[in-house]
């Protein structure tokens, strides 16, 4: 019973304190929108006074500023009044005098109207930091962060937009350029061969041309640097060499002993002689006619030289000129396209491997050799940039250096264009002849028979029969240590003695 009867009184206390407990939960949450409520309230009494205080103040002072003006203005007439009259009377001073206290004492009523302004704003001001809990400058710098933060979002999605836009319309007119630019210029193909081919008027000259016990043939070899090939072919024999302008030079001199018709060592010297001297006049020709074709002039007679001798030039089976001349003209349409100058594109295509025609007697980058001599001769910056860039040695710096980069490329990448075959064979064949050409007393050195072959010719006032069969097994080593071929190369050292006498 007892036992009950405690157990209900501590429930009924129990009950008693949740049910409390709830009521001041709510209670609590009562008083917080309460209070929330009151200062939303005082908020908006606060701004609607500082609006009423600003408005009153307002009228005070234009009421204020109209009386001051007009008593201002009152004051200048009489001012004007008394300058007329040129004298002034003591109850006019004593009205002047009244008019300049009544403005004194409006202007102290303005400054003290100015002060209250400044007061209630101050007031207003106090009453929404207390609200707010921020004073004025961490409420401006959160207003002023929220709008940055906002602003850099649609500043971040308005540039991802352009972009966007950007690279779509780039790539467009990019596409656009380069098909308006290999549509309006199409080459032809320069492909180049090993061999030139010289036809004769009959079987018979090929005996005239061999000599007796060969020595006409071995002359011609000797001289020209190149192979000559007489095989049962009726007609024709083949002038074999990598290197073009010695090839040319022979079969140049083979067609001029051909229909001389007197084919001895003597003649063959005197004829070699002479084309040697016609091509070099030739090759400044051809240079001059391709500049003045593009309308280039002026330009260096050096230059102009280089240009010519391009034309005995190839790349990767691919003739230099003919490359050079399709970069220029590929380049000065890419250049309009893009807004450039068309004639410094052009010049630039022109002279942007020039370096190809030193390499050959001087050896190193083409790039180089390019630059400096264009340096020597003042081209045009844009001209230098071109060389360093299209072999990625410079940044280029402007729509033409571009326009000649692409062009380059294009030149070379379409499909037939080049062979590395025959450019890693040309390079080990000049390998060959400039191992030869480093030792002491040698002359003359031609790598011949598709470089299966070396032929080395010595001084023989230097080198005599011992030192020349040294030179050959050194020589033979040196290949084999530094030259990567096929099969194996013959070295042939040759040492030969003239006797020259003329009789008077």
């Amino acid at each position: 019973m007892y036992m009950l009867t405690g157990i209900s009184l501590l429930i009924g206390i129990g009950v008693g304190y949740l049910l409390s407990r709830v009521g001041g939960n709510k209670r609590f949450r009562y008083f917080k929108l309460e209070a929330q409520a009151k200062a939303k309230t005082i908020e908006q009494e606060a701004s609607l006074m500082l609006e009423k205080a600003k408005v009153e103040i307002q009228e005070k002072e234009l009421k204020q500023k109209k009386e001051l003006d007009k008593l201002k203005t009152e004051l200048e007439k009489r001012n004007r009044d008394l300058m007329l009259k040129s004298r002034e009377t003591d109850s006019e001073k004593e009205k002047t005098l009244q008019l300049q206290n009544q403005i004194t004492e409006r202007e102290k009523n303005l400054q003290i109207l100015e002060e209250k302004k400044r007061q209630e704003i101050d007031k207003t001001i106090y009453v929404l930091e207390n609200i707010a809990s921020l004073t004025e400058n961490e409420a401006k710098a959160y207003i002023l962060q929220k709008v940055e933060e906002k602003s850099q979002a649609d500043i971040v999605a308005i540039v991802r937009k352009h972009e966007k836009l950007a690279h779509e319309e780039a790539k467009k007119k990019a596409n656009y350029i380069l098909a308006q630019a290999t549509t309006r210029y199409a080459g032809e193909f320069a492909g180049e061969r090993l061999i030139n081919v010289v036809n004769l008027p009959s079987d018979e000259h090929k005996g005239r041309i061999i000599g007796k016990e060969g020595r006409n043939i071995k002359t011609m070899e000797q001289l020209l640097g190149v192979d000559i090939i007489v095989d049962e072919t009726p007609g024709v024999i083949l002038v074999s060499n990598f290197n073009l302008y010695r090839r040319a030079i022979a079969t140049r001199v083979i067609e001029i002993l051909v229909e001389d018709g007197r084919i001895h060592p003597g003649r063959i010297e005197e004829v070699h002689k002479k084309v040697q001297a016609e091509f070099e006049q030739k090759i400044y020709e051809d240079g001059e006619n391709v500049v003045i074709d593009l309308g280039l002039f002026p330009m260096h007679e050096e230059l102009i030289k280089l240009l010519g001798r391009l034309k005995y030039r190839a790349s990767y089976g691919q003739n230099a000129l003919a490359h050079t001349l399709e970069v220029a003209r590929l380049a000065r349409v890419l250049a309009a396209e893009m807004g450039g100058d068309e004639k410094l594109a052009m010049r630039a295509g022109l002279l942007h491997d020039i370096g190809k025609a030193l390499t050959q007697d001087f050896g190193g980058s083409h790039v180089e050799l390019g630059a400096e001599v264009c340096k020597r001769h003042n081209e045009h910056p844009t001209v230098i940039n071109a060389i360093y860039a299209h072999h990625g040695h410079e940044e280029f710096d402007s729509v033409e250096s571009a326009a000649v980069c692409i062009a380059d490329t294009l030149s070379a990448a379409r499909p037939g264009a080049r062979r590395e075959v025959l450019e890693s064979f040309t390079k080990r064949v000049k390998d060959i002849e400039a191992l030869a050409m480093e030792n002491e007393g040698v002359i003359q050195a031609y790598a011949i028979n598709a470089g299966r072959e070396i032929r080395v010719f010595v001084d023989a006032g230097k080198i005599d029969d011992n030192k020349a069969a040294i030179i050959s097994s050194s020589l033979a080593k040196k290949i084999e240590d530094k030259i990567q071929y096929p099969g194996e190369i013959k070295v042939n050292v040759i040492r030969e003695t003239r006797s020259v006498n003329f009789a008077k």
